[in-house]
C-alpha cells in the first residue's frame, strides 16, 4: 500500500511533533564515510559504539527489512528560562523528563496509526539510542541543515530540537527533497564560543567537548577542561547559545520537558551534600539519572 505523505504528516503533527519530513529509504554512504574518517581520527573519544555497526548506519534495511520510507520528526525543547549565575549548570535538553522516553512514546503512537492505514506495515522507531544517523536523515527529509556546531538547524525552530526517526516498509506518494543549502554563511559564532576549542566548522572533537566529558566520560575528567567548563556539570549549550538562528524562538509546549524549580536551583554545596535517595527523587526519568550522582559530583569545579 502507498500512503499519503500529507496524511502521515497530519497524523504526526496531531500527535504533537513540531515538524515532520519523509525521505525514501536509501544508503547513507557519504555520511558513513565521513563518520569513518571522524572515528579514525580518534574524535569519538571513548564512545566505542560510534565505531561499530557502520553497515547498519549506512543501510536502513539492516534495521527494518524491506524499508521504503524514513519518517523524521522534530520536537522543540527550547525554554527561555535560565539558571542563576554561579550555580552548577545543566544543559537545556536535560532539564525535564528524558527525551528518549517522551519522543519514543510519540513515535510508537505514530507507528500505531500508520499501521491502521497500512495493515501489514512493519516499522521501528529510534531516538538517539541505536545506530541511526538522525541528523543525516533529517537533512534527507528536508527538515534543515547541519550548522557549524554539527547540530541540525531549522528556520523557526533553531537547533533546540529532538530528532525522532521511524523506518517503515510502506511507500509514500511523495517524498520531501533533501535539504542541501546552508544558511550559516560566514558566521562562526558557535565555533568561537566553544569554551574548550572542541569545534571546527561542521565537526566536533569529543575529546575536548564538555558534553562528552560531563555526560559520557566514565574515566578521569581532565582538570584543564574542567577549569574551562564555567560551572557546567551536565552538557554544554555554549555553541547553541551563540547561534543567531536560536534567537527569539518559541517556547516548547511539552509539559514533560518543564524543569523542576528545585532541581534547577541547586548550589554546588547542595550537590556535594546530595544523597542517592534525594538524587533519585529529583532526577528520576531524566537524562541525569543515567550519568549518575557520583559522576555529577566529579564534574563540579
Amino acid at each position: 500500500m502507498i500512503l499519503s505523505a500529507d496524511a502521515v504528516k497530519g497524523i504526526a503533527r496531531a500527535i504533537g511533533f513540531d515538524a515532520v519530513g519523509i525521505a525514501p529509504a536509501a544508503l547513507l554512504s557519504d555520511e558513513v564515510n565521513h563518520l569513518r574518517a571522524w572515528v579514525a581520527a580518534g574524535k569519538h573519544a571513548g564512545m566505542g559504539y560510534m565505531a561499530r555497526n557502520m553497515e547498519v548506519r549506512e543501510n536502513p534495511e539492516r534495521l527494518v527489512p524491506g524499508a521504503h520510507s524514513v519518517v523524521v520528526t522534530l520536537t522543540n525543547y527550547y525554554n527561555s528560562s535560565r539558571q542563576a549565575e554561579g550555580i552548577p549548570q545543566i544543559a537545556m535538553y536535560a532539564r525535564g523528563k528524558d527525551y528518549h522516553l517522551v519522543i519514543k512514546e510519540r513515535l510508537h503512537a505514530l507507528l500505531q496509526q500508520l499501521r491502521e492505514l497500512a495493515p501489514g506495515m512493519e516499522g521501528r522507531c529510534f531516538v538517539d539510542s541505536a545506530p541511526v544517523l538522525e541528523h543525516a536523515w533529517a537533512r534527507r527529509a528536508g527538515l534543515g541543515w547541519q550548522g557549524k556546531h554539527t547540530l541540525l538547524i531549522r528556520k523557526g525552530l533553531g537547533s533546540y530540537c529532538f530528532i525522532g526517526v521511524a523506518v517503515i516498509t510502506a511507500e509514500m506518494d511523495a517524498y520531501d527533497a533533501p535539504f542541501t543549502a546552508s544558511y550559516c554563511g560566514t558566521c562562526a559564532r558557535c565555533v568561537e564560543a566553544c569554551p574548550t576549542g572542541a569545534l571546527s566548522p561542521g565537526e566536533v572533537d569529543a575529546r575536548k567537548c564538555l558534553s562528552y566529558q560531563t555526560i559520557e566520560n566514565k574515566g578521569d575528567y581532565p582538570e584543564e577542561l574542567k577549569r574551562l567548563a564555567g560551572g557546567r556539570i551536565f552538557g554544554c549549550d555554549a555553541c547553541q547559545e551563540a547561534c543567531p538562528w536560536n534567537k527569539e524562538l518559541a517556547e516548547h509546549s511539552v509539559a514533560d520537558f518543564r524543569p523542576s524549580p528545585e532541581a534547577m536551583n541547586l548550589t554546588a554545596a547542595d550537590w556535594q551534600a546530595m544523597t542517592p535517595a534525594r538524587f533519585k527523587a529529583l532526577f528520576r526519568d531524566t537524562p541525569l539519572e543515567r550519568t549518575g550522582l557520583e559522576r555529577l559530583k566529579r564534574n563540579l569545579g
